[in-house]
């Protein structure tokens, strides 16, 4: 059987092992694939039964023109860079990784959170600079340091990663609300369940852990921000376009936003002229909350669990 990996260096840049797949035929691994030039897909998927892709495109293009294709598994949570309706057209497996991250991801939204309120890198890369030496008094900051114990946060997706989110929250001494269309009982023991303009207008600190879906796309916007606390805090380490961007750039400079932590954006890798690279108070980082090397390797043994299944007749983690 062969197997093809497209884009495999985020996931494993070289700390992990590719063994596990490996075993199962003869495997072929790309560090990177064009998002863009389907020829080099097509000729790099070739005539391999398994394809891994993780950010490359699996178009119905590309797939109606790779008959010997049989199952494609996504090294990530979200699906959307594949054509699931063109799969199932063709019988092709598809599958993904949906839990390897919840831990990972909360923690980084509120590690976020913790830089926006007493931006410790700051206040490090001052101490080293010498300003505490030279300080007349025997401690200084720069800016408002902010105690979370009290205050609320209100969490759009309550799913396994906003419930991580919440109970890092709670444990802070932060009251927790949530909005979500499909209330659980495990997420009730964390928070209040309540409709997205109750939590948009009591929330002094709004996270995002929504799936990307037409609904979803731009929830967060100039009404929505109209609706919210003078000086919210808003995270978002979910999708990038689940925000205007331009209309949160507005608002974090008018200071109806106090501050901002943004771990994913519209367009991945960020271009230049997005409106948050020059917006205040806005933390933004490399779509890295997913990363941590104890999550890449629940990552990657879930995908040879999901090859293991596929080969014994019965797939799992089927999104097709």
């Amino acid at each position: 059987m062969k197997i093809v990996i497209l884009d495999g260096y985020t996931e494993n840049p070289g700390d992990l092992s590719w063994e596990g797949i490996a075993q199962f035929g003869d495997l072929t691994v790309y560090d990177r694939t064009s998002l863009t030039d389907e020829e080099e897909i097509l000729a790099r998927i070739g005539d391999a039964e398994v394809v891994y892709t993780n950010k490359t495109p699996l178009s119905g293009s590309v797939i109606r023109q790779c008959p010997d294709l049989k199952l494609i598994s996504v090294l990530a949570t979200g699906y959307n860079v594949v054509d699931v309706a063109a799969a199932r057209e063709r019988s092709i497996v598809v599958s993904n990784v949906p839990t390897y991250g919840t831990d990972a991801v909360g923690q980084f939204a509120i590690a976020m959170l913790l830089e926006i309120c007493h931006h410790v890198g700051h206040h490090d890369r001052a101490v080293h600079e010498g300003r505490w030496e030279h300080c007349a008094d025997w401690c200084f900051w720069d800016y408002p340091l902010i105690e979370l114990a009290g205050k609320t946060m209100g969490i759009i997706g309550f799913g396994r990663i906003g419930q991580a989110t919440g109970r890092i929250a709670k444990a802070l001494g932060m009251e927790v609300i949530a909005y979500d269309s499909h209330a659980t009982e495990s997420g009730r023991v964390i928070a209040d369940y309540v409709e997205l303009d109750e939590l948009l207008s009591r929330s002094d600190v709004i996270a995002l852990h929504c799936p990307l879906f037409p609904e979803t796309r731009g929830i967060i916007n100039k009404d929505t921000i109209a609706k919210m606390k003078d000086g919210v805090i808003l995270l978002n380490n979910s999708r990038g376009p689940l925000v205007v961007e331009q209309d949160l750039a507005d608002a974090l400079n008018s200071g109806k936003v106090y501050a901002a932590g943004v771990d994913v954006v519209a367009a991945e890798p960020i271009r230049g002229d997005d409106p948050l690279l020059t917006a205040k108070n806005c933390i933004i980082t490399p779509h890295i909350s997913w990363a941590p090397k104890e999550s890449r390797q629940r990552l990657m043994d879930i995908a040879v669990e999901n090859l293991r299944s596929y080969v014994a007749g019965a797939p799992t983690n089927v999104v097709s």
